[in-house]
């Protein structure tokens, strides 16, 4: 009989976690680490004050506010199709009024549209997405799916080019236009339940196919937390605040690195450099730390991380009176720091509450973390428009990252029982 190569079927939960990657990629460029690329270019042409294009930054954060839990729910329900299609609609018209704006108000309005549209397209549904088909390798599968978030640091030059060589409103007509381009089709990849198409979690073997129902034979020994559960528990709480101070400290650099980095002499186009540099830098962060969270304890991983964070900050703050050869290790800190503590996030989630609820969890756990995002690019800002300094406000977030760290240092399981411990 001649020899046959069969080659080995690929787990269809890879492919979802490849199209997650993209989609995190180009938003993740365009909206999260681009928007400090026309932060001075829009200051410049409409004579707004730092504090009030932050707030923008903040609206941003509506998406991991207000819409992130609803976000969740319907995922759980829906799956992520539908929602990411209607996202990626809902996103491509923000950025199209934005590159319209002629009054604050109407930028106001441009980043609201933007936020619900990423409430459909971005963490919450990407991470159910991938947490529905991963369980034992969550924590590598939703480390490479949210790379794409860290290599889209890449898009950043490109954006300050393209504002060169253009201007920023026509360079945000032209990035609405690649989100349909680009998002849409990746859309179409995603699928809900892996039981449902014939796997088991993990790729672990097949079952036959029961669409629209989940598959009975899985058998499990997690645990299946509604969201209600899991709202009256410390350990809730306890994650959802730690990753609220990441969100504020995160999310406070990335919107001010080049203002702040303007404000110490650094030319824009190797301030966007520096911009690009971190969120590339944070791929080692969520890679490695996702890899040793699927072997070690995650409470731990995350703890280094913000201690990484904290070094970094520190870093940072010195830059401007010491010399920015300290940028180099705030990149190498800060950025695998922010990274692998993003890492870890779904699988600790999926950990401590299960895997049959994770995007209702998920959803209000980012939910929370968006008071960080709100609240923290507004205050840089206000700091810089009082005082003309930044460095302040950068010593003061290197104390709220230790206390962030002691937070989720020790949480404890929580077990329930009976009828309550299965998935509804």
């Amino acid at each position: 009989m001649p020899f046959e190569f069969k080659p080995a079927r690929i787990f269809y939960g890879w492919w979802i976690v490849g199209a997650a990657f993209f989609v995190a990629l180009y938003i993740g460029g365009v909206i999260f680490y681009g928007f400090t690329a026309i932060f001075e270019p829009i200051a410049n042409d409409m004579g707004w004050s730092y504090a009030q294009i932050s707030l923008a930054a903040s609206l941003r954060g509506l998406e991991l506010g207000l819409f992130a839990p609803i976000a969740g729910i319907l995922t759980d329900r829906w799956g992520p199709r539908r929602l990411i299609i209607g996202g990626a609609i809902i996103t491509s018209a923000g950025l199209f009024l934005l590159s319209q704006t002629t009054s604050l108000a109407m930028f106001y309005g441009a980043f609201a549209l933007i936020s619900v549209g990423m409430s459909a397209t971005t963490l919450t549904v990407l991470m159910t997405a991938v947490a529905k088909w991963f369980r034992r390798k969550i924590g590598i599968a939703s480390a490479i799916a949210m790379s794409g978030y860290g290599l889209s640091g890449l898009i950043v030059p490109l954006i300050v080019k393209l504002i060169e060589v253009f201007d920023w409103r026509m360079t945000m007509a032209i990035l609405a236009a690649g989100m349909l381009a680009i998002v849409t089709p990746l859309a179409l990849v995603f699928r809900h339940h892996p039981e449902h198409y014939g796997y088991l979690v993990d790729g672990q073997g097949d079952v036959p196919a029961t669409p629209g129902i989940q598959n009975a034979g899985l058998q499990s020994p997690e645990v299946h937390f509604r969201v209600t559960q899991a709202l009256k528990t410390a350990t809730f709480w306890r994650i959802a605040i730690t990753f609220m101070v990441h969100a504020l400290l995160v999310n406070s650099v990335t919107t001010h690195i080049m203002p702040y980095l303007s404000s110490i002499g650094v030319i824009r186009s190797r301030a966007s450099l520096a911009a690009m540099a971190l969120p590339i830098m944070s791929i080692g962060g969520r890679l490695s730390f996702g890899w040793l969270g699927d072997k070690f304890d995650r409470r731990r991983i995350v703890t280094i991380a913000f201690a990484m964070m904290t070094a970094g900050l520190l870093f940072f703050g010195y830059t401007q009176t010491v010399g920015l050869w300290l940028l180099v290790p705030f990149l190498i800190l800060f950025g695998i720091g922010y990274g692998g503590s993003t890492g870890v996030r779904p699988a600790i989630v999926s950990e401590y509450f299960g895997r049959s609820n994770f995007g209702s969890v998920f959803g209000f756990v980012v939910g929370v973390n968006a008071i960080g995002a709100i609240i923290g690019p507004p205050l840089a800002g206000w700091v810089y428009d009082t005082w003309s300094n930044y460095q302040g406000i950068w010593f003061a977030y290197t104390g709220l990252s230790i206390v962030g760290s002691l937070l989720i240092f020790n949480i404890t399981r929580v077990k329930i029982t009976g009828e309550d411990s299965k998935p509804k």
